[in-house]
């Protein structure tokens, strides 16, 4: 589940900003810049993903931050709610708030956490875990149909742009996260 795509002016990422004319889009033509329109792909890619994780939390009935709490779920397999808390980058009483809201809406299960059985621990229910594979299952298998066509070497250089754009984009959030806010 992606959630860094898109704020809330527009699409972020490498073409944040980026408006290419009518011919910004064909290799070879006046005015083409290779630059500029893998950005501004690498920002619709990231938009587009954006619109999926939007129609997955309509489809669960959930706002995106929920679907992110989900997510990350998913990842852990168990966690418990200060774990969840830290990954989700919510204050205590959000997450506690949310974890309610999923546990009442059927998607989460509240457990004894195992490595302390004086702490709770949430998992997803097992009617969330199919929902949430019928909803991004197709989009990992087409995705892996997607990449089959590409040679090794040209799956290496995808991997490295995605990965390097990965560490921008993290580098990126950590920055706006420790810029003080400018006064109105």
């Amino acid at each position: 589940m992606n959630t860094t795509a898109s704020s809330a002016g527009g699409t972020a990422g490498f073409g944040a900003g980026f408006r290419g004319g009518p011919r910004a889009g064909i290799a070879g033509a006046a005015g083409f810049d290779a630059t500029s329109a893998a950005a501004e792909a690498a920002a619709g890619f990231g938009a587009s993903t954006d619109e999926v994780d939007e129609a997955a939390a309509e489809a669960l009935g959930v706002n995106r931050t929920d679907l992110r709490i989900l997510g990350l779920v998913v990842e852990a397999g168990t966690v418990t709610a200060g774990n969840l808390a830290t990954a989700a980058r919510l204050s205590p009483a959000a997450t506690t708030a949310a974890i309610q809201r999923l546990s009442a809406a059927g998607h989460l299960r509240r457990e004894v956490d195992p490595a302390d059985r004086r702490r709770a621990a949430v998992t997803i229910t097992p009617g969330t875990a199919e929902q949430l594979d019928r909803l991004y299952g197709p989009i990992a298998r087409a995705g892996h149909a997607l990449l089959s066509r590409y040679s090794p070497t040209e799956l290496a250089l995808i991997t490295e742009v995605l990965n390097a754009g990965r560490r921008l984009q993290l580098a990126e959030a950590e920055r706006i996260r420790t810029t003080p806010p400018t006064p109105h």
